[in-house]
């Protein structure tokens, strides 16, 4: 096990396993809001469960928590607490513009900072198989290499601070549009008389197969599982950030936007910010009067 000493924040499902892999290999002191969980991560991975401050003991600093202004709000929690030469890696899907205002207050102690978003979801989390993309210093990149390898199969470094946020949001955009239209197109088969698993076969070896085609709809709607993994309410939340992107850059933009005002019309209309954002299709199927089954 090395020697250097790394702190986890944020035990959700993602955060979990993550600290779980790093702890395997370093000294990984946890913490949770939930503090209970904290306990158990070290019971199960032999990590140490510490109050919020002593996480500023570690040499490098993870989150793994909702949203921009939860990473915010523990910086200045821990600011009195952290120490020149601190290494803070953000596995939120944020906010670009937040992450940079953090970086600044951080770096007024000396800490640097590196907005990190994964995709893979819990089972790519599990299966140390995660993407990365990494927004921020090259120095301060390579210098998070060795903690990603723990757990990351594809870590890019995409850009300068805010970076990785945004290219998360990108692509967590493109993400709902594969589901929404994937989800339009299988209803209007399913009525047609068309089976379901028989039409994903032959869109999956063709050349509108995507993640949805291939994992999601399978797994999860096919089968009638639809097992909360990722919050529509996240992914609506990185459907605003997607658009704050684009305002940012000033391009035309119209599908990624209409695709925006789809998700916040689902959410209205399945009441639940908390089911999985796989349950859309339930939503075109209410409204198509057909199951894809």
């Amino acid at each position: 096990m090395s020697d250097q000493k790394v702190g986890f924040i944020g035990l959700g499902a993602m955060g979990w396993p993550i600290a779980g892999h790093l702890a395997k290999r370093f000294e990984t002191l946890v913490w949770n809001r939930t503090f209970a969980k904290a306990e158990a991560h070290a019971r199960e991975f032999g990590s140490r469960a510490v109050p919020l401050e002593k996480i500023a003991e570690a040499e490098v600093i993870f989150t793994c928590v909702p949203v921009s202004q939860d990473v915010d709000d523990l910086a200045r929690a821990l600011l009195p607490h952290l120490h020149p030469g601190t290494l803070w890696i953000d596995h939120t899907s944020g906010e670009p513009e937040q992450a940079k205002q953090t970086a600044l207050k951080l770096a007024e102690q000396g800490v640097r900072y590196l907005d990190a978003p994964l995709s893979g979801g819990v089972v790519g989390a599990e299966n140390a198989r995660s993407t990365v993309m990494v927004g921020g210093e090259a120095a301060d990149f390579e210098r998070a290499r060795p903690f990603l390898e723990t757990y990351c199969a594809k870590i890019v470094h995409v850009g300068p601070l805010g970076a990785g946020h945004a290219v998360k949001a990108v692509n967590n955009a493109l993400l709902a549009v594969n589901l929404w239209a994937l989800s339009e197109g299988m209803v209007a088969l399913v009525k047609q008389g068309v089976n379901p698993g028989l039409a994903l076969e032959a869109i999956n070896a063709s050349s509108g197969r995507s993640n949805v085609s291939e994992n999601l709809f399978p797994s999860r709607v096919v089968t009638r599982s639809f097992p909360n993994t990722f919050a529509l309410g996240l992914l609506a939340k990185d459907l605003g950030i997607c658009t704050d992107v684009i305002e940012a850059a000033g391009t035309p933009a119209p599908v990624l936007r209409q695709v925006r005002e789809f998700f916040a019309i689902a959410k209205r209309e399945i009441g639940s910010s908390e089911v999985d954002h796989t349950a859309v299709a339930q939503l075109l199927e209410r409204w198509s009067g057909v199951e894809i089954r």
